[in-house]
């Protein structure tokens, strides 16, 4: 177990590796999402860890991987590492899996899938940590025993380089990427994900959103953490900082949220497009069971508190997942 200084100095570092000294019941994983600059090639490729309830006697789930997402095509492919092929700092964003790494500067891929070097250009630009507030989950990152926790490593970053994609040479000079994380128990029993950084009315604005049950004492509440970046500066509405929902509505077709709070009025509009099949972590294993898009639509629509747009766009090549117990997602109360 993590002792209480490594578990703070943790939280101040969400892109790094939380999970050293931890030999059972954890997980962790980076989503790089990778998109051409036609928007052609579109790919997530998700790194991490995953150690089962058993501890290291239970070698049968314990297991790294890399998960490859093929937006464009909705095929998805899982490869299994051994967990001593898995290396991770603490100290920031850099990881490998096999022949696999992954770090601040770029990623380099060894797949049957994708083959090549990309670098990030520009810098990365991370969701805001400070003591009282470290990174997109407030002051509930700082609450022990947490199911999951999240991290947003970059709302968006320029790629340049060349990957040999499934034999075919691409170019992903010009194009964007987007880096977030999560690390913890396991995932929620239902939640509702979505991201895209291809908003056409601010081509460097980005959507971070999510709505997912949270286990709390003997209970559970629907939480949600939303972030939208534009104009140069970052609007927030959680749980956290007395936003609340107006409006949740989904259906087999369409996720429909409102939210009011500081930032002002946020109108959400996604349109539900089948995915591929990803693994996600249980308590016992990793199972296939999240279906996820990088081909949904969402329509954003950003009011002030008089009523004034500050942001109305369209968002595409997104990322988005619509998972398991959706009914009592709706139905729990908000914190």
């Amino acid at each position: 177990m993590k002792g209480p200084i490594a578990t703070v100095r943790g939280l101040r570092r969400p892109e790094a590796f939380h999970g050293h000294g931890v030999t059972s019941g954890f997980f962790e994983g980076w989503y790089v999402k990778l998109v051409s600059a036609d928007r052609s090639a579109r790919w997530a490729v998700i790194p991490g860890v995953f150690r089962g309830i058993g501890g290291p006697s239970a070698t049968s789930t314990d297991e790294a991987f890399v998960q490859v997402l093929d937006g464009a095509t909705g095929r998805s492919w899982y490869h299994r590492y051994p967990t001593q092929e898995f290396k991770a700092s603490a100290d920031q964003f850099q990881v490998s899996v096999g022949p696999n790494q992954f770090s601040s500067a770029g990623v380099h891929l060894e797949l049957p899938q994708l083959h090549g070097d990309i670098t990030f250009t520009g810098g990365l630009d991370p969701w805001p940590v400070t003591w009282r507030s470290p990174g997109i989950m407030g002051w509930y990152g700082l609450v022990p025993l947490m199911e999951c926790y999240h991290g947003i490593v970059s709302f968006g970053h320029g790629l340049s380089g060349r990957l040999e994609v499934e034999g075919a040479s691409r170019s992903f000079n010009e194009g964007r990427g987007y880096l977030e994380k999560d690390w913890g128990k396991g995932f929620p029993a239902g939640y509702v994900w979505m991201h895209s950084n291809h908003i056409d009315s601010d081509a460097s604005a980005s959507l971070i959103a999510s709505v997912a049950l949270i286990p709390w004492l003997r209970s559970s509440f629907r939480g949600f953490i939303v972030g939208l970046k534009h104009h140069g500066q970052l609007y927030k509405w959680a749980t956290y900082n007395r936003s609340r929902e107006t409006h949740l509505r989904i259906d087999d077709t369409h996720v429909h949220w409102a939210l009011d709070g500081p930032d002002g009025r946020l109108t959400l509009s996604a349109e539900r497009v089948r995915g591929g099949l990803l693994h996600a972590p249980l308590r016992t294993a990793m199972h296939q069971r999240v279906e996820e898009t990088l081909d949904a639509i969402i329509n954003i629509r950003h009011e002030d508190a008089r009523g004034r747009v500050l942001l109305a766009g369209v968002g595409e090549c997104a990322g988005m997942e619509v998972f398991g117990d959706t009914d009592r997602l709706l139905a729990v109360k908000t914190k």
